[in-house]
């Protein structure tokens, strides 16, 4: 049985990237073991969440990757959604991309809305124009990073449920 290089999982046999930290089998070894980046330990992690890949057919996810990677691309969503009806994979990533879009707008919201109560609450200060801006940021760092995420998860055929918004299922 073979394990992974990078976080020491267990392989399935001819599998291409570990179905634990989605590493790429071999990859080290293949690149003439290059030395790997290290991003801290808050973002080593970040995409790993479940992998359901081995659920999808091959054939669907060659085809659909073109549409799985629109799911993230905000109003695109549709485009899965309404091109690709019969694809299992499209309409994975599809749901991740509606979720996605749907905290991004609640996010934008409550940021706005929170801005709003601390500007007439606190007129005119450097302070809270300042806080207003930071909440804005995280807000869309985060929309930034999830879509990022998704869009190389479905470019790579990998079936990967996003951080922290993944396992919300809206679509069947």
């Amino acid at each position: 049985m073979a394990y992974c290089e990078k976080c020491g999982a267990q392989l399935a046999e001819g599998a291409k990237f570990c179905p634990s930290c989605g590493a790429q089998v071999g990859a080290a070894q293949a690149a003439g073991n290059t030395q790997n980046v290290d991003l801290g330990a808050a973002f080593q992690n970040i995409n790993n969440t479940e992998d359901t890949t081995q659920e999808f057919d091959p054939a669907d996810i060659q085809q659909n990757k073109t549409m799985a990677v629109l799911a993230y691309i905000g109003i695109l969503v549709l485009v899965p959604l309404l091109a690709a009806k019969e694809s299992k994979f499209a309409r994975f990533h599809a749901n991740q991309g509606l979720v996605l879009l749907i905290a991004e707008i609640i996010l934008t919201l409550v940021q706005r809305i929170v801005s709003g109560v601390l500007l007439s609450i606190f007129w005119g200060s450097g302070l809270m124009s300042a806080l207003m801006s930071l909440i804005a940021v995280a807000v869309w760092a985060f929309s930034i990073v999830m879509l990022i995420l998704g869009i190389v998860n479905a470019a790579n055929g990998r079936a990967k449920q996003l951080p922290l918004i993944g396992n919300i299922t809206l679509l069947k």
